[in-house]
């Protein structure tokens, strides 16, 4: 089988990214707990490993968004390694709101012990306040928008919209903060930068993609081949790489350009917009640690 997958640079770390990470550190000592929001798809490359740092000593909730978009037996899975690790986790889709009226309740569940000894110093009505982190365009502010039940924090389609820390009021006794999203300075491996960049945190304009395309072809093929078999109409052959199964696909599609070639860019585009809306079916990238 043809694995040779494409090398990619991937540099991902502008300016603000910095100060949104200071403005985290300087802004946890107001909050009773950390809400750190994940994309159900890559679980542990949308996993920023500095929150553990920066959120160390406050109790802790995932939130495994997108589970729309990722395989249901894969979520499952996931979300019994987190509560292995000691985390509670609740899973949603933000976009169409399924699991979202859950969080108030997730929340005070994380902070029933906060909570009993608030009350017990006569402090009761005190407000909870919790941070929301996560990496850009993992669908934190449509999050917030749901739990809200209004527009209270600007979502969009790409990374990096939420630039400022805002706090949000949910009822009653619950506070939001609000923080931008933050990718850490250096990636562990190509396979993490890449799963990011197939799921959509990081901005197509700083990748080759082709490349980035090509790579997910033979992820698939690895993974899902019926993904293959079922949108693009034929068998990706085991001898082939990433490019030349998007040519195949092109081909299906009938993209061509000029001179009779296929248009291997264009149907690059198509994949991994294709992926993001969900129309390979539902795919998760990674699985959890065994044992």
């Amino acid at each position: 089988m043809s694995e040779r997958y494409e090398k990619i640079d991937i540099h991902w770390f502008p300016g603000h990214m910095t100060k949104a990470q200071r403005m985290i550190e300087a802004n946890m000592k107001l909050v009773d707990a950390v809400c750190e929001l994940l994309d159900a798809r890559v679980p542990c490359a949308s996993r920023n490993p500095d929150i553990d740092r920066l959120a160390a000593g406050k109790p802790r909730l995932v939130i495994l968004n997108r589970t729309d978009l990722a395989d249901p037996a894969m979520t499952a899975r996931w979300r019994e390694y987190f509560r292995r690790c000691g985390l509670a986790v609740l899973e949603t889709d933000a976009k169409s709101g399924r699991g979202v009226n859950n969080f108030p309740r997730a929340v005070r569940e994380v902070l029933r012990d906060r909570i009993a000894a608030y009350e017990a110093k006569g402090q009761g009505t005190r407000p909870l306040r919790v941070m929301i982190l996560g990496i850009p365009n993992v669908g934190k502010s449509t999050f917030i928008n749901r739990v809200a039940k209004r527009r209270a924090a600007a979502a969009g389609d790409r990374p990096g919209v939420t630039r400022g820390k805002q706090w949000i009021s949910i009822d009653a006794g619950l506070e939001l903060l609000d923080t931008p999203g933050i990718l850490w300075p250096k990636f562990d491996s190509q396979q993490v930068g890449e799963a990011l960049a197939i799921t959509g945190a990081i901005k197509p304009e700083v990748l080759d993609t082709e490349a980035l395309a090509a790579n997910f072809m033979l992820r698939l093929r690895a993974l899902k081949p019926e993904a293959i078999e079922q949108r693009y109409k034929f068998t990706p052959e085991a001898d082939k790489n990433g490019y030349e199964l998007l040519a195949d696909a092109a081909k299906k599609r009938g993209f061509l350009i000029s001179g009779g070639e296929y248009d291997i860019e264009r149907m690059a585009r198509v994949l991994l917009n294709e992926y993001h809306e969900g129309k390979l079916g539902r795919i998760t990238l990674e699985a959890p640690p065994e044992g």
